[in-house]
């Protein structure tokens, strides 16, 4: 009988595994925070040993492995891709062919080199790995789905029902009328990278007017009666090159396009702001046309686009969606999860709790490993004995105004730090956002930074939903602040007067709550600021050892890892 199975999603972008044992998720992380390097898109070996490792089981042990998309399938639309265009993308074509003839195609040969596995292997849709990555975990009986990203096999969207576990995607849109595509190439265009910074442009836009360049996105993408939508190529270059755009774009907004790095001028921010609603304005147009089919209240998203927390605020308020589930890592690491539930749930006909399911899903280090690395680092500390004397000490230095790197139990899943990888400040001075950008994330002015919210105190705060969706759990909806939050947490207030909140409960993590309790109930604001804890151009870090270089290379002024408090001083 298969019980363990191991989800694998890599090659493209943000490689990850997780590994499922009898319907319980015990464990998945993204390949980049062992090695280092942002969205790494390989083999995930690290990933994978973390997951057998804290389960204590072997690669034989390994039931079944399930891999989030069909190569071979992929391999075909590269193929035609290319063809459609050969010769002049010669070069590209062959290191496109290389890859995918030395190991894109040898998933067999990979996991017996790196695993010794030989066992079963199984190959889900890359749409249907976002879809189960959805609906499996909404806790919804029956949801209609919407998937929508750059690019899987062949279908850029996917539009589907599921009812007891058993999903029907029955619709798609094709490559190369991608709204994921549309969103990556004004994002290359406004001088930032592809499937790494497309949430810079979403914080951008709020600097502009959306209004200036409507008609030129409506020259870029029309809208069909359908409900479907499809790019004007002419503007476009990905088909055929690593280029994303072409002149032809440059000359319809009529400015050269940004180089990176190079001040942002207004236009730039007008031409994101555009972006952003004409996004919206496809995305929300879209889910009532799928609705009038069929008639349902609860909608399960993912795909990349999934992560664009501006227009999934909006959702529930603009269609006739009542309930909305988005997973953590709505975006290609999530269909390492994805995959492994669809085989479990879907073609093995098992259950899965989804009541029982947490993000916290990473490695975790005790005390005694946590002492051993501050002291080979030479560093002073204070070990402080109890939860709540560390909830009472942390939120003191809060209302100091010191800014503190929290490394708390199991790394999160997902994009997101949500409170176990985290830099927490105090969110009641406007100068504390410039004061993290500048001297601690080395990143731009623009970002805002995510309010974490008790739950309890969240209708007071902001003008949300009701019932409040699920997602806002995990930093994936952006709603607008009342008088009283901006007054009181201005750190958090974008230039529009919106937060991409997080919402937290006692139940999803005791330490982070009552942290943010204690310091409710000294200032009267139930507000922190919660960014993750990196540098620009860094993942998130994961082990000990990388919460204390980043601690050390920035202004960060505490670190409480673990029960030991650390600053950089001699004595404490």
């Amino acid at each position: 009988m298969i019980k363990t199975i191991l989800g694998i999603s890599c090659y493209y972008h943000d490689a990850a595994a997780c590994l499922i044992i009898n319907g319980k998720i015990i464990a998945a992380a993204q390949e980049e925070r062992f090695t280092r390097k942002k969205h790494d898109n390989s083999f995930p070996i690290n990933a994978i040993k973390f997951c057998l490792s804290w389960a204590n089981i072997l690669s034989n042990d390994i039931d079944a492995v399930v891999f989030y998309e069909k190569p071979v399938i992929k391999f075909e639309r590269i193929i035609f891709q290319y063809l459609a265009s050969f010769p002049k993308n010669r070069k590209i074509f062959i290191d496109t062919i290389n890859q995918w003839l030395s190991f894109k195609l040898n998933i067999p040969k990979t996991l017996r080199t790196e695993l010794n596995y030989t066992g079963k292997i199984f190959y889900v849709d890359h749409h249907m790995s976002h879809a189960s990555s959805a609906y499996n975990l909404s806790g919804f009986s029956e949801a209609v789905i919407l998937t929508v990203d750059g690019v899987g096999e062949w279908a850029t969207t996917a539009i589907g029902i599921a009812k007891d576990q058993k999903i029907v995607l029955d619709e798609e849109i094709r490559f190369p009328h991608s709204l994921g595509l549309l969103y990556s190439t004004i994002t290359a265009y406004l001088g930032f990278s592809v499937n790494d910074a497309e949430y810079k442009v979403m914080g951008l836009a709020a600097y502009g007017d959306p209004k200036t360049f409507k008609l030129q996105y409506d020259e870029l993408i029309k809208i069909h009666k359908d409900g479907s939508y499809s790019l004007n190529l002419k503007y476009f270059s990905f088909i055929h090159s690593d280029k994303m755009y072409n002149h032809e774009l440059e000359m319809l907004f009529g400015y050269p396009a940004r180089q990176p790095e190079s001040k942002i001028k207004n236009y730039y921010a007008d031409i994101a702001a555009s972006l952003q609603m004409k996004l919206e304005e496809v995305l929300i147009n879209l889910l009532n046309v799928i609705n009038k089919k069929y008639k349902q209240e609860n909608l399960c998203m993912a795909g990349g686009v999934a992560l664009n927390s501006v227009a999934n605020g909006k959702i529930i308020k603009n269609t006739t969606f009542k309930n909305l589930y988005i997973p953590p890592d709505p975006s290609d690491g999530g269909c390492a999860i994805g995959a492994a539930l669809y085989f479990w749930c879907q073609y093995l006909g098992q259950k899965i709790e989804y009541s029982k399911f947490t993000p916290q899903l990473g490695p975790a280090y005790s005390d005694i490993q946590i002492k051993d690395i501050l002291d080979a680092n030479k560093l002073k500390y204070k070990f402080i004995h109890d939860n709540a004397s560390i909830c009472d000490v942390v939120s003191d230095l809060l209302i100091k105004q010191k800014i503190i790197g929290w490394f708390q139990g199991r790394m999160e899943w997902g994009p997101r730090a949500l409170g176990n990888r985290s830099i927490l400040a105090s969110a009641s001075s406007l100068k504390m956002k410039d004061i993290i950008n500048i001297k601690i994330k080395h990143r731009e002015i623009f970002r805002p930074f995510a309010p974490v919210i008790l739950k309890e105190h969240v209708k007071s705060y902001f003008f949300v939903d009701d019932p409040l969706p699920e997602p806002s759990k995990y930093m994936l909806l952006v709603y607008p602040f009342k008088n009283i939050g901006i007054k009181d947490s201005p750190a958090t207030v974008h230039v529009d007067k919106t937060g991409r909140l997080q919402v937290i409960s006692h139940q999803d993590n005791p330490l982070y709550y009552d942290l943010i309790k204690n310091y409710y109930q000294k200032t009267k604001i139930p507000i922190i600021i919660n960014t993750s804890f990196n540098i620009r151009g860094e993942p998130i870090v994961c082990s000990p050892v990388d919460a204390i270089r980043c601690f050390l290379n920035t202004d960060i002024d505490y670190l409480m890892i673990g029960s030991f408090l650390v600053r950089k001083i001699k004595k404490i």
